[in-house]
């Protein structure tokens, strides 16, 4: 399995997904051929420009999921890109169009699978760590598992002073309920999953891990993390 999980896709001053540019050299080594899924985003056609002009430099032909039949665009292609937006959205989207499964048993099986915040959040096995507003309604939080611990994209340090609710808290009551880990993903970090092997990639910020009865850890740029793929978390 090859994963490339990124916590955003556009950096301040830099263009979209540059900022990982390394990081996606690696996983598209060998691909020609990408399917892109613009769910998340209510314009597709001009998502899925927006992917095909950035991909354009590695020599990837992208053709977007909504174009044509997405089963065969999945069976010719080496690579599916999930692209951010609103998880939800998303989420219910690949219910409808009954792509979750073929996703979820293609990745199993070598396609290399790159996810950006919401296509991020639907690699973990539920979206319920997600940041955004549900405004639609899934069959289910259910997602496809590509991972088996939860993770928070765009994860925001508690400033102090502040008087709303922090993320730090919102993962905390994540944990009352449900005891599974959550890796919180600050901007511009990735993760990167070959086979058996998972490793922290992107700025020096790092990610913070959180469990349940226990404090969070800082996690470093460049961390192995492959012991969270043997876990085996509890949902209620």
């Amino acid at each position: 399995m090859r994963l490339l999980l990124l916590s955003n896709s556009t950096a301040p001053g830099r263009r979209y997904l540059e900022h990982a540019g390394e990081a996606l050299a690696a996983a598209l080594d060998g691909v020609r051929r990408l399917v892109f899924v613009p769910f998340a985003l209510a314009d597709h056609d001009g998502y899925t420009a927006q992917v095909a002009q950035a991909l354009d430099s590695y020599g990837v032909h992208v053709t977007g999921a909504h174009e044509g039949d997405p089963i065969e665009s999945l069976d010719a292609a080496q690579a599916v890109f999930v692209g951010g937006g609103n998880t939800f959205r998303l989420l219910r989207e690949l219910y409808a169009r009954e792509l979750l499964a073929p996703i979820r048993h293609r990745a199993g099986r070598g396609t290399v699978y790159i996810g950006s915040s919401a296509g991020t959040n639907v690699a973990c096995p539920s979206i319920r760590t997600t940041n955004d507003m549900p405004i639609v309604q899934p069959p289910s939080f259910e997602a496809a598992g590509l991972v088996p611990f939860q993770i928070n994209p765009h994860y925001l340090d508690p400033i102090p002073g502040h008087m709303g609710e922090t993320r730090e808290e919102r993962i905390e009551q994540f944990l009352e309920e449900n005891d599974v880990p959550v890796l919180a993903m600050r901007e511009g970090t990735w993760l990167t999953r070959v086979d058996s092997s998972l490793t922290l990639g992107g700025e020096p910020v790092g990610a913070r891990l959180f469990r349940r009865g226990a404090a969070p850890e800082e996690i470093e740029s460049g961390a192995d993390l492959s012991p969270l793929l043997e876990i085996a978390g509890r949902y209620r």
